[in-house]
């Protein structure tokens, strides 16, 4: 028979590596969406700058 202890570690790990997984896609996301965002309001003001 195996150890309940170690069952649930590893469960436990397994999980932790599957919520990192998670976060890292998550944050992936959102900075590319601020890169986005940054990049738009970059040009906005670089063409009325220019236009003047």
């Amino acid at each position: 028979m195996s150890d309940p202890d170690q069952d649930n570690r590893k469960r436990n790990l397994k999980i932790a590596e599957n919520e990192a997984k998670r976060e890292l896609k998550s944050d992936i996301r959102l900075s590319t969406w601020a890169i986005g965002i940054v990049v738009v309001v970059g040009l906005i003001a670089l063409a009325i700058f220019l236009k003047n």
